[in-house]
């Protein structure tokens, strides 16, 4: 899926519009992700229908309002309109989140006749590894809303990272995907010795001090009492 938008420049739909153009950005917001292929035409009165219901299902996935962890998903949109202005129509419908192709790069067509799109609203979902999961997704996101997510993430063979708590990749040392598991693990037996370490040697130092330590007053204590009733 990286390698499709590699050399390329996707756009953040934000107020800065900020550019991602170098391999870094492009792989750490694509990588490991299911990814969707919006193509709409802001003149297309089904794509200004559809838009609301997309914009909920990728803010029910992606947004930190709706849900703890965002999942690994990535909206692109690619436009088929014929001018800027139209374009602008569809992103201030959609969540800033989105990503875009810019209205003066001609790979939007490219991908158009890569993906065989003959109608729009399209969303074609792609796997982690590029690879068509569905040409058109429009119907499921519709009926299923946010559900149909799941089954992508399953077919999709998606590594879910939901320990981890920054999502926008600033620490790039990443903590293998059975690290949780394995700390869990750990500590419980941690606590399992902790427990049971002095068990096979009886019990422990302080109690045989303490022990010791009577057994020699009682014994003192007998010895002068025998003093005593000699005198």
């Amino acid at each position: 899926m990286v390698d499709l938008f590699l050399n390329r420049v996707l756009v953040e739909n934000n107020w800065d519009q900020d550019k991602l153009n170098t391999e870094r950005e492009i792989v750490g917001i694509l990588e490991n992700r299911i990814t969707l292929l919006f193509f709409a035409s802001a003149t297309c009165q089904k794509c200004q229908e559809f838009l609301p219901l997309l914009n909920n299902f990728f803010k029910r996935l992606k947004d930190p309002a709706y849900i703890e962890y965002p999942k690994l998903l990535a909206l692109i949109v690619i436009s088929l309109d014929q001018s800027e202005e139209e374009l602008e129509m569809i992103l201030q419908k959609l969540h800033k989140k989105v990503l875009f192709l810019a209205f003066d790069d001609p790979y939007r067509q490219e991908l158009r006749a890569m993906f065989e799109v003959k109608e729009v609203p399209t969303v074609v979902v792609l796997r982690p590894d590029g690879s068509v999961l569905m040409p058109n997704a429009v119907q499921d996101i519709c009926n299923y809303g946010s559900e149909c997510f799941r089954d992508w993430q399953e077919s999709g063979e998606l590594i879910e990272r939901t320990f981890m708590l920054n999502e926008e990749f600033d620490n790039m040392n990443l903590r293998s995907v059975s690290d949780p598991v394995r700390r869990l693990k750990y500590k419980t037996e941690d606590d399992k010795r902790k427990k049971r370490w002095w068990k096979p040697w009886g019990k422990n130092k302080g109690e045989e001090d303490e022990e010791n330590s009577g057994g020699w007053d009682a014994k003192k204590r007998e010895r002068d009492w025998g003093t005593w009733r000699k005198k």
